[in-house]
Formats: structure tokens, C-alpha cells, sequence
């Protein structure tokens, strides 16, 4: 799988930008707050629905404009995607291949990325919902059962915490055992899955660390529910007394996290910086076989200014890993590990919002 074109359209510093694609390496490099995570921002957004930098999505349009648009052509195995994302002030919108898409949900899958930026080597020591954020956008892209169990359980979610608001008002136990019943249907699928992904990437990510630290290291990836699937109910009645109070439901996979060992060592308290890193390079080096296993031929790999985080021996381990994918690189100055690779495709300059192809010599 790789992006053939890249057209934008008032996205961001970007007026009108038009691009084609090397099926390698493609370089975009510039000083600071030239545009050059723009370029990675507008794919993530036709993948995944949502920004990677933002919630307020109105930021993604280009100042003094109504709309901003984005359009993408992917070369599958066999056969051939469009996509179109459509911004405005008050709403968002998506045409894969001309057609509209009832739901952006429906995203999810037609292109395939892993992405690998300078906040993602913060993953272990960020709060729990950044390593949720980290499951579920994998598995919303190889799992369409999953995104729907996702996207409904925080509607239920949502439910039952108005449920718990409104009691003090109503006393009424009757609407918070129809939201219990719900959402004990929608989190088993979660946790289920959840559970299923993580010893998964537990076994690939081990065995990626183990080559990356000199067979040193043993990596284990835990998963924490923050309750079993079986106790779910139990828990939600034990604890209603207790929401009621506080006003939110306090168990569920809203409430998740990982931990990492290394040799049994809890990496997030006694882990040195080098550690961390190479276990979310393992990470992220393990989502890039777990994609292929499903959907049978490479994401996209977007890396966003993280060489320069790296020491050179990491630089080194990740471009071993990626070989035949795509990979759309930024930064200020070209790596001697991108050059070693002999796989740019392109290179580009970018510099106030332009984008300049540059001869590779």
C-alpha cells in the first residue's frame, strides 16, 4: 500500500499544494514551523477521521477561509482508492472512491498508517488515555467489530453519566440498569479485544526489543483492564453508589492502561530514558507487522521529526524493520541512517507553506 498523490486545499499554512509520491522514501525537510507536519496531519486525518494534533478541528483550516480539503490516491495490492475529506467550520465529511461515506468511522481501513512522532516517546510516562488512544486507533483501522463496540460504548457511556447527573432528581434506579445492561455488552467486546490485541503485540514487540537490545532485555507488555469482563455488572452495582456521588461511572475500559516490564522492571518507574524509547520503537515497529498480518500488505509510515530524537543505533534498528514500506519522513536535516537506507525516493524542501522538490545527489 502507498499514497500515489497528495492534493491540499486552504489545509493549514497550505493554500493549494499538489504532490505525487514516491513509493520510498519521501523527504519533506524545512526549518521549524514551515508546514512540514502539515503534509503528515492531512494523512492521518484521511485515515483515521481526526487530527493527531488537535481536537478543535476548525485550527485545520486555513485562517480567513470557510473549508479545507484533502484529497488522497492509494495504490492497494490490486486495486485503487480515493479519498476525499471535506473540513468546514461546522462540520466534517468524506467520498471514498466519489462516494459519500455514511459515517467517517467508515475511514477506518481504506488507508492503513502508522504514525511515529517526538510525543509518541512520551507514551510511557503520558497519562492512561494516551496508550488507549494508542489501542484503539490500531485496532479501529484492522477491526471494524471494534470501532463499533468503541463508538458505542461511549454513547452508552455518555448515557449513563447523564443517568447519574439527573439522579438526585429522579432517584430513579430503572434508567441506570437499562445504560448497566448496555454498557456491559459494548465493554466486553472492548476488553475482549483489547485483551487479545496487547498479548499480541506483547509477543511481536518482545521479540523486535530482544534483537534491538543485543538479546539483553526481555519486554513484557501488560494489559490492565480496570475490570474483567465477567465482573462487569457485579462491579457497575458494587460501585453505583459511589458514581452517583461523583457523577461518573468509575470502572470500564474508559479506565484502562498498559504497563511495560523490562526483566520484570517497571519501565515507567525505573526505566532510564534510552529504555523507554526502545520500547515504543519496539511498539511501533510491532504495529507495522501486526497491520501486514491483517490486512495483507503494508501501512504507510509517517515519522514526524522523530530521527533526531533517536541516537543513531535506533535510527538504524527502525529503518531495518521498514523495508518495502513507504515512509514520509520530516525534518530539519537529513539523517545519515536515511541516506544509508539507498531508498529515497523524493525529497523535498519546504519552507513557508511552499513545497519545492530538490534533486537527490
Amino acid at each position: 500500500m502507498y499514497i500515489k498523490e497528495l492534493s491540499l486545499q486552504d489545509f493549514r499554512s497550505y493554500e493549494t499544494l499538489n504532490i505525487a509520491l514516491d513509493r520510498g522514501i519521501n523527504i519533506f525537510r524545512g526549518d521549524n514551523a514551515q508546514g512540514k507536519t502539515n503534509i503528515l496531519e492531512s494523512i492521518y486525518l484521511c485515515a483515521t477521521a481526526r487530527s493527531h494534533r488537535t481536537h478543535k478541528e476548525k485550527e485545520i483550516i486555513r485562517w480567513g477561509e470557510e473549508s479545507a480539503h484533502v484529497k488522497l490516491s492509494i495504490r492497494k495490492k490490486y486495486i485503487e482508492d480515493t479519498i476525499d475529506f471535506h473540513l468546514s467550520q461546522k462540520s466534517k465529511s468524506a467520498l471514498v472512491n466519489k462516494m459519500p461515506i455514511g459515517k467517517l468511522g467508515e475511514l477506518f481501513g481504506v488507508l492503513n498508517i502508522v504514525m511515529f512522532s517526538p510525543e509518541d516517546l512520551q507514551l510511557i510516562k503520558n497519562s492512561p488515555k494516551e496508550r488507549r488512544r494508542f489501542i484503539d486507533i490500531e485496532l479501529c483501522q484492522i477491526d471494524k467489530l471494534y470501532y463499533y463496540a468503541l463508538r458505542q460504548y461511549h454513547k452508552v457511556l455518555k448515557q449513563r453519566n447523564l443517568a447519574l447527573k439527573q439522579f438526585f432528581k429522579q432517584k430513579d434506579y430503572s434508567m441506570l440498569d437499562v445504560w448497566d445492561m448496555q454498557l456491559e455488552e459494548y465493554a466486553r467486546t472492548v476488553i475482549e479485544k483489547r485483551s487479545e490485541f496487547v498479548q499480541e503485540l506483547n509477543e511481536i514487540a518482545r521479540e523486535i526489543h530482544r534483537d534491538i537490545s543485543g538479546k539483553k532485555e526481555e519486554l513484557q507488555i501488560v494489559y490492565m483492564p480496570s475490570v474483567e469482563p465477567q465482573e462487569f455488572i457485579e462491579k457497575l452495582i458494587k460501585y453505583r453508589e459511589k458514581d452517583i456521588l461523583y457523577q461518573t461511572t468509575s470502572i470500564g475500559p474508559h479506565r484502562d492502561d498498559l504497563k511495560f516490564l523490562i526483566n520484570e522492571m517497571d519501565v515507567k518507574t525505573y526505566g532510564s530514558q534510552g529504555q523507554q524509547r526502545t520500547v515504543v520503537l519496539s511498539m511501533k515497529l510491532a504495529e507495522l507487522k501486526i497491520m501486514k498480518k491483517y490486512i495483507g500488505e503494508e501501512p504507510v509510515l509517517l515519522l514526524d521529526d522523530v530521527l533526531s530524537e533517536l541516537d543513531d543505533k535506533r535510527q538504524t534498528d527502525l529503518f531495518k524493520y521498514t523495508e518495502s514500506i513507504q515512509t514520509l519522513i520530516t525534518c530539519t536535516g537529513i539523517e545519515q541512517s536515511v541516506w544509508n537506507t539507498q531508498k529515497i525516493g523524493k525529497l523535498y524542501n519546504v519552507s513557508k507553506g511552499n513545497v519545492i522538490p530538490n534533486e537527490i545527489v
